[in-house]
């Protein structure tokens, strides 16, 4: 029986810290999918979580996010000063309603705005940061076929041209 005013977490407490963060969407139909593959694809198990409706968009530029540029950033420097911050990993998701939504972008565009997006974020991380390394990844759902439930895999994102 669980006390709905009190809940005891079965997890063990860790204090270190691994000097990472990720920036990502607050869609919670892959919050799941991010940590799964953040703690395991990426071995970052307690990451810093920077999390917003669109994630990353909001450092790329769009007049739609501006507001939430300045805020990401004070956060994720406040984690260089105090986290030892020295890694951003960024991720973006196909289906993603602010692309579709603020953005009003057609689906057969988004993914594409979505991958210069994160070349933008990185670079203006880099750039109003001290943090050097960035790394950017996509969230695709794959269609297993009529009525199946889509899987989900992540893809690199190349930031160099």
């Amino acid at each position: 029986m669980t006390n709905a005013n009190r809940y005891q977490s079965k997890l063990v407490y860790d204090p270190s810290r691994i000097h990472a963060a990720a920036v990502y969407c607050s869609d919670g139909r892959v919050g799941e999918h991010f940590d799964d593959f953040l703690q395991n694809g990426l071995s970052l198990p307690r990451y810093d979580r920077v999390a917003l409706p669109g994630g990353p968009a909001c450092l790329a530029g769009h007049t739609e996010a501006h507001i939430h540029e300045k805020g990401v950033i004070d956060e994720i420097n406040f984690l260089v000063e105090v986290h030892g911050l020295e890694r951003v990993v960024l991720v973006a998701h196909q289906g993603c309603a602010f692309y579709a939504t603020r953005l009003d972008l057609p689906p057969d565009f988004m993914v594409h705005q979505q991958m210069v997006d994160l070349v933008k974020a990185s670079r203006f991380i880099q750039r109003v940061t001290s943090i050097r390394k960035v790394d950017a990844y996509m969230l695709y759902l794959d269609s297993q076929g009529e009525g199946a439930t889509p899987t989900v895999r992540f893809e690199e994102i190349r930031l160099t041209t």
